[in-house]
């Protein structure tokens, strides 16, 4: 059964019984993202979900500025003790700044399809800084239009990929709108940030899974991570896209129980 939580003005979702795992969604996401995948892991795990400020049901609660650091500060005092840390796309950049920030609150960390500089530049491949000023361009004109086209990017490839997009679009129709600063700082957040130094100094057992076929975070740059941090897990999923855990649910969570159960027996040893 399901629970609500307010606490420091956020509100968080908490279900099942067991370890505690959080998970953080995507740009122009919310929770809703995660609905149909946290079956798979709530027998096992209690699972909560945040909503990022600017974001679903915390779409009033607007850092500022809006930064990486802000918001990984809005979340520290509503993660549960102890938890493994979940974060998908720019979730996993918030997810790693906070691993960072407050390594004694996560037993692990978990990013889906993300990376520590999501834009492309000498050397890195990432997203093509040309497209993601289309996306600021267009999130002016029209935001239901440029989230449809957003989801349309981080499904292509996938065989499943219409299926993908009804199944997000359906669940985070369900959550309030974002606020219209949050989308437009979180585009900024995917074309600025840059944690690449800070990365190797993450001190909690880590893992990171991709899709092979995502065009967002692109595997040849998975290279260039492993360098930044090679103390991390790195697992690629080799027919998913950018959201595997609604492509491939059970592949993503048996990959995740994996981890989760090494981080306990190393605890336990």
């Amino acid at each position: 059964m399901e629970s609500l939580h307010t606490k420091s003005a956020l509100v968080t979702r908490t279900q099942g019984a067991g370890l505690e795992i959080v998970f953080l969604h995507g740009w122009g996401m919310n929770s809703g993202a995660f609905t149909s995948f946290i079956p798979y892991l709530s027998d096992n795990f209690t699972i909560t979900t945040i909503d990022l400020p600017g974001f679903g049901e915390n779409a009033d609660h607007l850092p500022s500025p809006y930064t990486v650091e802000t918001l990984a500060n809005a979340l520290v005092d509503v993660l549960p003790e102890r938890c493994v840390l979940v974060g998908w796309s720019l979730g996993g950049l918030v997810a790693q700044k906070l691993a960072l920030m407050a390594p004694e609150k996560l037993a692990g960390l978990i990013t889906i399809a993300s990376t520590p500089r999501f834009i492309a530049g000498p050397g890195w491949p990432g997203i093509a800084a040309d497209l993601l000023k289309m996306f600021e361009a267009q999130l002016e004109k029209n935001y239901q239009k440029t989230l449809e086209r957003f989801l349309a990017i981080q499904a292509m490839g996938s065989e499943t990929a219409k299926q993908d997009i009804k199944a997000i679009r359906e669940h985070v129709t369900q959550f309030p709108d974002p606020a219209e600063e949050a989308l437009k700082k979180g585009l900024r957040i995917l074309s600025t940030e840059d944690i690449r130094q800070e990365v190797g100094r993450i001190a909690v057992p880590t893992l990171r899974i991709y899709g092979r076929l995502d065009s967002l975070v692109p595997t040849s740059g998975i290279d260039n991570i492993c360098e930044l941090q090679p103390q991390a897990d790195t697992v690629v999923l080799p027919h998913a896209s950018h959201a595997p855990f609604i492509s491939h649910p059970q592949q993503t969570a048996d990959i995740i129980f994996s981890f989760v159960a090494n981080v306990q027996r190393q605890k336990a040893s």
